[in-house]
């Protein structure tokens, strides 16, 4: 362990693949660590907005990036496997290309949950809109189908109330491999952060709670005052596997839903820092920025307990009233210099308070200073 941070004093320029408001975060983490940033942009739409970013759309540009970074890492999943296995050859990359190629594929995930005993709801892969229809009678409707690749935030998606819908739903999704999921009867949406090193050293953040309006998160909250000690050391275990079978290097998510028998299914996995992490930058002893950057430079891995109850609301579409958001005790204001757009992930604000009664009382006051937050409902909330 020692040679491998002897190693880390030389790792000054950390390359980025993406540039958008993760990347930014990333940055503002390490620079108090001496780390200065490049991202690679393959989008032709940067917004970052902090570092020196290389646009990229057309793939000309690798060797000036290569050249510039030390280390790389990605705040985007989307990216061509082969550029990532091709940066491979001349940098480390964490994670591995091997990460993203399971994430990026649904049904990859999915096998890889199987062989490693964590717990999914039924599915079925399909390749036309009859067997899209025949696995939505086979299951039970209402199911949720999904593109094999490309979708987040709700995109590639369509639920089935009944199996008659299933041409429509074939033909808004568009793609010529779907994964069918069996709606959950669940109680609440939860996520697990975890962070492995170099070393193999693993350490978990508490669970955290989501609300998700139209397939975009709103709300995290963590930790959570009614999570069995228990489901905590379970979710623990689904995400160490998968960390240890990857040879993982960083911030792993992984989304889960938690059923009435207290019982936990998986529902996807992303390969780095995530939404519902953005709570630790305020209200963990070090956030999964630094975390995560710690890791990959083969540095020791920071604490992860939490300061105090804290809620991540995510600012969509429109800016709320800044100043008396700032004006609410213990709110911190995180924004991504971005414009406004329907949908658009423009800032989070976060909610620190001594219990879990006050911070319901201002994320309330807080969601009616956004234009587009609707209030919060939190599994914890309505037992009180």
């Amino acid at each position: 362990m020692s040679s491998g941070i002897a190693k880390s004093a030389v790792v000054k320029n950390i390359g980025v693949l993406g540039a958008g408001q993760l990347g930014r975060m990333l940055a503002l983490a390490g620079y108090p660590l001496g780390n200065r940033f490049t991202f690679l942009d393959t989008t032709g739409n940067p917004s970052a907005g902090i570092g020196d970013v290389i646009v990229d759309p057309n793939n000309q540009h690798l060797a000036e990036f290569l050249a510039k970074v030390d280390v790389v890492t990605y705040e985007f999943e989307h990216l061509p496997v082969q550029l990532v296995r091709e940066i491979e050859q001349h940098k480390p990359v964490y994670p591995s290309s091997r990460a993203i190629e399971v994430c990026q594929n649904r049904v990859e995930e999915k096998t890889l949950f199987d062989r490693l005993g964590i717990p999914t709801p039924a599915y079925r892969v399909v390749e036309s809109a009859e067997q899209l229809e025949a696995a939505a009678r086979e299951l039970g409707c209402p199911v949720v189908a999904k593109s094999v690749t490309e979708g987040y935030d709700g995109k590639g998606q369509a639920v089935l109330k009944q199996p008659e819908q299933a041409g429509e739903a074939w033909n808004a999704i568009g793609h010529a491999q779907l994964v069918v999921e069996a709606f959950v009867d669940f109680v609440r949406e939860v996520s697990m952060i975890a962070v492995r090193g170099r070393d193999g050293e693993v350490v978990f953040y508490p669970m955290a709670e989501n609300q998700h309006v139209d397939g975009i998160l709103r709300y995290s909250v963590a930790p959570l005052p009614d999570l069995d000690a228990s489901v905590q050391q379970t979710a623990d275990g689904y995400i160490r596997a998968l960390l240890d079978e990857l040879d993982y290097v960083g911030v792993l998510a992984l989304e889960l839903f938690q059923t009435r028998d207290g019982s936990l299914l998986a529902n996807e996995m992303a390969p780095r820092v995530h939404n519902s992490g953005h709570w630790t930058m305020d209200g963990a002893v070090t956030s999964q920025f630094e975390n995560h950057l710690r890791a990959i430079q083969g540095l020791p891995l920071g604490d992860t307990q939490a300061i105090a109850p804290t809620c991540m609301i995510n600012v969509i579409g429109r800016e709320g009233d800044n100043a008396a958001i700032l004006a609410l005790a213990n709110t911190h204001l995180h924004r991504y210099d971005k414009t406004e757009r329907a949908g658009r992930k423009l800032a989070h604000v976060n909610i620190l308070a001594a219990n879990h009664s006050e911070l319901l009382e201002k994320v309330n006051t807080c969601s009616t200073l956004l234009p587009e937050a609707p209030p919060p409902r939190l599994s914890f909330s309505i037992k009180q």
